[in-house]
């Protein structure tokens, strides 16, 4: 049974969650290396993927890049704009439609991602009109917001858009975000990503993302008794 009211918001993660743009920003990243001799290889992406920005610096100064931190990240932020302004942006298959309809509902989003704010702008001005209303990134972590898997960066997002954050749901494709989002005590929808994300409490697995819609967030209630998310059913074996 879905219920009307529910969620109050949908923070969503943006590269493999939205848009696929881990193969933009792994190639912004083997670009800097590259410009100081050095080789980012897939075993350096894998390392990384889904944690913040200070992962990757250390990772690039670990093989050799020679800038420090200041440096590194303005390095990594010019070459993820410069390849992302090369590329023409597109949602992944069905996020698009949900877009459409939280818009129609009235129901507000957020991106909250541990990369680039500029790439999380940049995607959130694609989604339709005023649908997403604030974005959680890089901006806010060197302002002292705690990125993934820390609970604070979708605890942000729910306190800037005013919501409740037990009546919001955040949509994840990473070990790192979904913890987040189950620590910051939202329902947490898990799309395929990358990573492969373990089973456990306050998730819900999706086999696509053709599988979110509208009907589906409003059905994860945990006020409601058929929810997934509610505490009986939770505690079923």
């Amino acid at each position: 049974m879905s219920s009307p009211g529910f969620p109050h918001a949908v923070l969503f993660d943006h590269d493999g969650t939205l848009v696929d743009t881990e193969p933009l920003w792994d190639r912004a990243k083997q670009d800097l290396a590259a410009e100081h001799g050095r080789i980012w290889t897939p075993q350096d992406t894998d390392d990384t993927l889904g944690r913040p920005v200070a992962a990757t610096i250390d990772r690039m100064r670990q093989i050799g890049v020679p800038l420090d931190d200041d440096e590194m990240f303005r390095a990594i932020f010019e070459h993820s704009v410069r390849v992302l302004e090369g590329t023409e942006l597109t949602f992944i298959d069905g996020i698009g439609e949900l877009l459409t309809e939280l818009a129609d509902a009235g129901v507000p989003a957020a991106i909250v991602t541990n990369a680039s704010s500029a790439l999380a702008r940049h995607t959130a001005a694609a989604a339709p009109p005023g649908l997403v209303r604030t974005t959680v990134g890089t901006d806010d972590y060197a302002r002292g917001v705690r990125p993934k898997p820390d609970p604070d960066a979708y605890l942000t997002a729910a306190r800037r858009l005013g919501v409740d954050p037990a009546r919001c749901v955040v949509v994840e494709d990473s070990p790192a975000g979904a913890a987040a989002g189950v620590a910051a005590g939202m329902p947490t929808v898990v799309v395929p990503g990358e990573k492969a994300v373990e089973p456990g409490p306050g998730l819900l697995h999706l086999r696509s993302h053709r599988e979110l819609t509208l009907a589906l967030l409003r059905s994860l209630d945990p006020q409601s008794p058929s929810s997934p998310f509610h505490p009986a059913q939770e505690a079923r074996p």
